[in-house]
């Protein structure tokens, strides 16, 4: 970022932008892509963030803001070092995800959508992570946990750092 409250991509994050503008009938198939690209490269997809995406595609902020608060995959904050995501579709809530989140919410003293006072976890909730016959799920950062007992979130919980 050349001012603290500009985000920009370098010349070869920019070529990156356009090489998948290119792959697409209309460029704005790689919005997704481009996205991500920005939440590595500043941590999140702030408002600035998303007005200097918007900026790159010749859309409103508006259209990729609702993009943004669409897909979970989004951080509008910076997210803790870890990020656990708990399922709660039908399959796992019917297995008890609902306590599980408690449980959750209640050991790292936060809610749902927040991260906790020194930095370490984010809590989330999620639609599915694709694993019913392991419900109750969830991801902590790329690794799925699955038959969730509050025991079993302890331990996992212990576990990072």
């Amino acid at each position: 970022m050349s001012d603290a409250r500009r985000p920009e991509f370098n010349s070869d994050q920019l070529a990156e932008v356009w090489r998948l503008q290119g792959l697409y009938p209309d460029k704005r198939g790689a919005l997704l892509p481009v996205l991500r690209l920005a939440q590595e490269t500043f941590g999140y997809v702030s408002l600035e963030v998303e007005e200097y995406v918007a900026g790159l595609f010749d859309l409103s902020a508006a259209h990729v803001h609702e993009v943004v608060t669409f897909y979970t995959l989004f951080f509008q904050q910076p997210p803790g070092r870890h990020v656990v995501s708990v399922c709660h579709n039908l399959s796992c809530h019917l297995m008890g995800s609902k306590a599980i989140v408690q449980h959750l919410s209640q050991r790292l003293g936060v809610e749902v959508g927040e991260t906790t006072g020194d930095g370490r976890v984010t809590l989330l909730t999620v639609e599915c992570l694709c694993a019913c016959e392991q419900a109750p799920m969830m991801q902590v950062d790329d690794r799925y946990e699955g038959l969730l007992t509050p025991e079993k979130v302890d331990r996992i919980l212990e576990g990072l750092r």
